[in-house]
């Protein structure tokens, strides 16, 4: 039996849809991963799902929680550094570049402690932009090859005037 997975490869559109036996190990994710053009050298990382750390090619064997319609995220990022700017606040956070705006979100409404109702009413908005990515949108995708970095503001996600 096959497991279908997507990939997302940094710096890439789109995900590519593929196929891993049930019991996939490294080996099957790096013949696959070369079938997409991918060179997997010391630089490239290796994430599934929203996991914190990255696959460890030191360990083969079985690969850790891959199911059906999981996400294989490869980066040139171990870690994305997310800036967020609230009123005259900053707060930065590393995150997996596999982890969503949401998280974001919801980490940058703890370390400025807005209420429930504030927080449900702002959204992250990238710096110098009226680009308001979606909450299940990641961090991966918001970021450039080589450049592992991200800004938000946390905004008003509408103006009341009156």
């Amino acid at each position: 039996m096959t497991t279908i997975v997507f990939v997302n490869i940094h710096g890439k559109d789109g995900l590519s849809e593929v196929e891993l036996p049930e019991a996939a190990n490294h080996e099957h994710l790096f013949t696959v991963l070369a079938k997409l053009g991918v060179e997997v050298d010391q630089e490239t990382f290796i994430f599934i799902d929203e996991e914190e750390e990255p696959l460890d090619r030191t360990k083969p064997g079985p690969l850790p929680s891959i199911k059906r319609g999981s996400h294989i995220h490869v980066s040139k990022c171990r870690k994305v550094q997310a800036t967020v700017h609230y009123l005259e606040k900053t707060k930065d956070h590393t995150f997996a570049p596999g982890a969503r705006v949401k998280k974001v979100k919801a980490w940058a409404v703890d370390k400025f402690k807005l209420d429930q109702h504030d927080a449900a009413e702002h959204v992250l908005q990238l710096c110098g932009s009226t680009d308001r990515p979606p909450t299940d949108t990641r961090l991966n995708k918001l970021t450039q090859p080589g450049i592992c970095t991200v800004c938000f503001d946390l905004v008003p996600e509408k103006r009341v005037e009156g």
